[in-house]
């Protein structure tokens, strides 16, 4: 409630004191929130090698780690093995040294498999052996080798995404399609407001139902996409409306517990300015000139309206300065 002045001239005490808040010294952070989607990271093709029919395939959503079935093929299984490159060529003995040799003993290595073995570049009676100890586990013919298809080369863990074929289908074509099982939100930035993104910048993720994760940006699309309406083609605003694709991996996680494709809000650090006066945004008192000021209440209630200028919004508070010290207080709404 505002004072009033009587007919003397002095001002009125309020009929009751107004509710106040205190000003404050604080650090604000002016932060900008952009609506993203939750998801993963990635996105693979597993093709089928080495002819015979699909007979097992896996759920969507199901994660595969390495050593498990990623899809059967004339009753037996393919495993996946991690690695940057697919066999290309049948692994045995006798073969001459290589990359594919490697990838193989360090998987079998992974697995359990190494007794004498010695992971490397050189195809040994001990790769032998390690193969047809891992074949009988499996299932499989102890045949020491290890053949184009045989296994399915991801470099670490996958996510089904899609499974693109049907039981039956001949194993030589897509198979499936699927992701990391790295949690990340995708968000499509403005490019105009490009100058807050910095990659490995921390951020704020507010989740479905209002709880908060801290995150960072772990990479920047280098393509923007432009507004899609060909009236803002035609204007030029085509340009003025595109986004770039930011990706933010989650450090909490909570985000796990989401489901895929869940909306979520990033809020994305822009301007810090330390140690300055604020005051609760609804302290803010907007006249018809476009300036703003906020009442004053001193310890006697009396009111005295202060203009002050804006600066930087950090929640529910706003930097102020004018003829105002920390500790004074503001008149604010009654709730």
């Amino acid at each position: 409630m505002y004072a009033v002045r009587d007919d003397g001239g002095t001002p009125a005490r309020a009929a009751s004191t107004p509710p106040t808040a205190a000003v404050t010294r604080a650090d604000m952070v002016d932060t900008t929130e952009v609506d993203g989607t939750l998801g993963y990271s990635g996105g693979y093709t597993v093709l089928g090698q080495g002819g015979g029919r699909l007979t097992w395939l896996p759920e969507t959503g199901a994660v595969i780690e390495r050593g498990e079935r990623v899809y059967g093929r004339d009753g037996e299984k393919v495993p996946l093995f991690y690695g940057p490159t697919p066999f290309w060529r049948t692994l045995q003995s006798g073969m001459t040294d290589g990359r594919d040799v490697l990838e193989l003993e360090r998987n079998l290595d992974a697995l359990g498999y190494n007794d004498h073995m010695t992971v490397d570049r050189d195809f040994t009676y001990a790769t032998t052996t390690a193969i047809m100890a891992w074949q009988k586990d499996l299932g499989l013919d102890q045949t020491g080798t290890v053949g184009v298809g045989d296994v399915v080369m991801m470099r670490g863990a996958i996510r089904v995404e899609e499974v693109d074929a049907v039981l039956g289908d001949n194993a030589g074509g897509k198979v499936l399609t699927a992701s990391s099982t790295e949690r990340r939100i995708t968000v499509d930035v403005p490019v105009a407001d490009q100058n807050m993104i910095r990659d490995g910048a921390g951020v704020r993720v507010t989740l479905p139902g209002g709880a908060t994760v801290e995150g960072k940006i772990s990479s920047i699309g280098s393509v923007a996409t432009a507004g899609d309406t060909d009236s803002q083609a035609q204007t030029g605003q085509g340009t003025a409306n595109a986004t770039i694709p930011v990706y933010i991996a989650l450090d909490d996680e909570n985000g796990e517990k989401l489901l895929d494709g869940a909306p979520v809000t990033v809020g994305f650090t822009g301007t810090e300015h330390k140690n300055v006066l604020a005051v609760p945004i609804n302290a803010l008192l907007a006249s018809a000139d476009g300036t703003y000021k906020v009442n004053v209440v001193d310890a006697a209630g009396k009111v005295t309206p202060v203009p002050v200028e804006l600066g930087v919004f950090d929640g529910d508070r706003v930097e102020v300065s004018g003829d105002l010290k920390a500790g004074m207080k503001v008149q604010v709404p009654r709730s």
